[in-house]
Parts: structure tokens; C-alpha cells; sequence
């Protein structure tokens, strides 16, 4: 399935790509939140799977008037575990990793920010998960998920579309690196998604990509290490990287990683 080939959906707000596997569709919603958050809807026989939660008020409202005419069998709560009023009364899915992550991590911290910074506009309650999974398959909906745990929550195979699903990606776009080991840790793992050969790489913060923008992503990742050998702050290092990849979005991600990777200078 080529990234690029599917059927525009334009809403209010933001806009559905889906893309048509036969049996089975991708819905993929672009929210145009602040965050530029992306959800997933896996629907096969006029049953939904979704990846990940809306977590402003207006884009929750409008995935849900989106999703009426299907029955959601599960919502897999992974990385962004606010916006609780999606979907209230349909079984929410996760693992002990990402729940404690939610409720007590490095996202009850983030989600305590985001309600600081964008008000009343986001929902800051966390979804109870109902169904705690574990690593390895797990179906939902008649749909197959493979689930791997990382370090914060989880990430997903989804083997009848040839996709996975992990947190970030964006090729053109500045991620959350925190330092070198943790871009050594994203390089491996994108290595071993060309290796596998999937057709999509599904992320929270970007719209569906293909293993040409691993590549890419590979390449910026080591230059961030070689970067950092050469600057003196964080600040100079963030000057480097910005005036290196001018074109790239994310400028709050960027200062998020000058600060990991000088977090002692």
C-alpha cells in the first residue's frame, strides 16, 4: 500500500485518510490539533478498532460524529492516555506499562502541561482501562494486534495491513530524542521495520509513512549524535540542528531534545 493512496476525507477541523485493504480499511485522522496529534480507526466488516485517543474537546466531538455507522469494539490507549470522554463506554486496552504511564509517569506530567498550556480546550481526564494486554497477539474486533511493550507503553503490529504503530516517526519533522543512546534505541528500531518490510508506519504526531521515511529518519538521528560532538550548549546545538533541517517542523521538540542531550551543561 503506497502512503499516499487513499481517499481524502475533509472535516470541520481536520481530515480522514482511509485507506482501502480490501476486507479490511485505515482510517487515519489528522486532527490539526495543536500537538498535530493523528488517531486510527482499523475497521473490518463494519467493525472499528481505534489507535490512540483524541485529546481536545472539538476533535473528540468530531471523530465521534465520524465513527456513528460503525461498531468501535476497543480503543487501544498507548501513548496518549487523555481525553477520556472519547468513547466513554467502549472497553479501553492497554498494558500495566502504559497505564502506569498515564497515571503516574512521564504522561501524567505531560498531560498535567498540556492542560496548563492549551486550557480549557483539553481534556485532561485519563481513560480507565478495562482490558489490561500483555506482549504478543491479542484480537479485538476480529482484527489481530501484535502487541511489544517499550520503555513508556506499547507499540502495535497490525499484520492483515502490513503496518505497526509506534509513537513518533515524521521524517520531516524533529522528534523527542533523549540523547544519544535513546537515538541509537529509535535507529535499531527502524532499522528492524525496513528489515520486516512494512507497507505503513503508523505514529501519534504524523500522517502514515513508508519505509523511505525510516530511512531519512535514520540519517537524522545519527546527524543529531554527530551535532552534538560538535557543540558546545544546548544551545548552540539547537542552532546547528535548526539551521541544518530549516524546513523541518516541531521547533518545541527540538528544544525538548537540546535539553536531554545537554541536560549537565
Amino acid at each position: 500500500m503506497n502512503k499516499n493512496t487513499f481517499r481524502k476525507v475533509t472535516l470541520e477541523k481536520g481530515e480522514v485518510g482511509v485507506y482501502d485493504f480490501g476486507t479490511v480499511k485505515l482510517h487515519a485522522y489528522k486532527t490539526n490539533d495543536p500537538m498535530s496529534d493523528e488517531v486510527f480507526a482499523v475497521e473490518k466488516d463494519g467493525v472499528a478498532v481505534v489507535i490512540e485517543s483524541p485529546c481536545f474537546y472539538d476533535n473528540i466531538k468530531e471523530f465521534t460524529e465520524y465513527l456513528e455507522g460503525l461498531t468501535v469494539a476497543g480503543v487501544l490507549v498507548s501513548y496518549h492516555g487523555a481525553g477520556a470522554t472519547f468513547l466513554p463506554d467502549v472497553p479501553k486496552y492497554a498494558t500495566e506499562n502504559a497505564v502506569a504511564y498515564s497515571e503516574n509517569g512521564g504522561g501524567k506530567n505531560l498531560i498535567r502541561n498540556f492542560t496548563a498550556v492549551f486550557g480549557a480546550a483539553f481534556d485532561p481526564s485519563v481513560h480507565r482501562i478495562t482490558n489490561i494486554i500483555g506482549e504478543g497477539s491479542v484480537a479485538i474486533g476480529g482484527i489481530e494486534f501484535i502487541v511489544r511493550k517499550t520503555g513508556e507503553a506499547f507499540d502495535l503490529e497490525i499484520p492483515e495491513i502490513n503496518a505497526v504503530y509506534t509513537h513518533m516517526l515524521g521524517h520531516d519533522c524533529h522528534s523527542i530524542v533523549a540523547g544519544a543512546g535513546h537515538a541509537n534505541a529509535m535507529i535499531a528500531e527502524l532499522r528492524g521495520y525496513i528489515a520486516k518490510g512494512y507497507d505503513l508506519i503508523l505514529t501519534s504526531h504524523y500522517t502514515p509513512e513508508d519505509l523511505k521515511d525510516a530511512e531519512t529518519k535514520i540519517a537524522y538521528l545519527e546527524d543529531l549524535k554527530v551535532i552534538a560532538g560538535e557543540s558546545r550548549s544546548k544551545e548552540d546545538f539547537r542552532e546547528k540542528v535548526a539551521a541544518r533541517y530549516p524546513q523541518y517542523g516541531g521547533a518545541n521538540y527540538l528544544d525538548m531534545t537540546a535539553g536531554f542531550f545537554f541536560a549537565r551543561k
